[in-house]
């Protein structure tokens, strides 16, 4: 697995790239030397942050945790995409490597998903909208995140509302 490790904010020392690198070998036997790794450690006012992101296959694995210290938040990063990654287990199993799991014994019984249950279907009109004006829409329906025609674009986009009280956007890109 390649790992990236930067710093957003700070300049991560070499002992939690290392100590980085060494955690992330726990979930490198599901993915192999094809996939890539970022972990992103942020310091803010209170607390610290790492986020950790696993592109393999097509798939983008993710996680992120605050803690006092990076290194008990890189733990709980690698923790939680341990977790997904067994809850998925039966689902993923096509995708990793043959005879990644194997091997693997659970420390604690995850529930796993069998299949997902789609409870609801919704259709919205779409119609051009700025990126302002999405938000306004979003932010009056009371929703996390709303689905609209980028007006500057013409292509279909979600604003959502971050953890942190910013808001992101998510449009399509082409694939090559």
């Amino acid at each position: 697995m390649n790992i990236t490790v930067v710093g957003r904010k700070c300049t991560p020392r070499e002992n939690f790239k290392e100590r980085a690198e060494k955690k992330l070998q726990k979930i490198d036997r599901f993915f192999g030397a094809e996939a890539t790794a970022k972990v992103t450690a942020t310091v803010e006012k209170t607390s610290q942050s790492v986020e950790v992101t696993i592109n393999h296959d097509g798939m983008i694995y993710r996680a992120q945790a605050r803690a006092q210290n990076m290194n008990e938040a890189l733990d709980a990063c690698v923790d939680l995409l341990v977790r997904q990654i067994r809850k998925n287990k039966t689902k993923l199993e096509k995708r990793f490597r043959s005879g990644a799991f194997d091997d693997f014994v659970a420390e604690e019984p995850v529930e796993e998903e069998v299949d997902f249950e789609l409870v609801r279907t919704k259709t919205i009109p779409i119609k051009p909208q700025s990126v302002e004006e999405a938000i306004l829409q979003m932010n009056l329906l009371g929703h996390k995140f709303y689905m609209f025609r980028n007006a500057a674009s013409d292509n279909v986009a979600v604003v959502y509302q971050r953890d942190d009280g910013g808001y992101g956007l998510i449009e399509p890109e082409e694939e090559e």
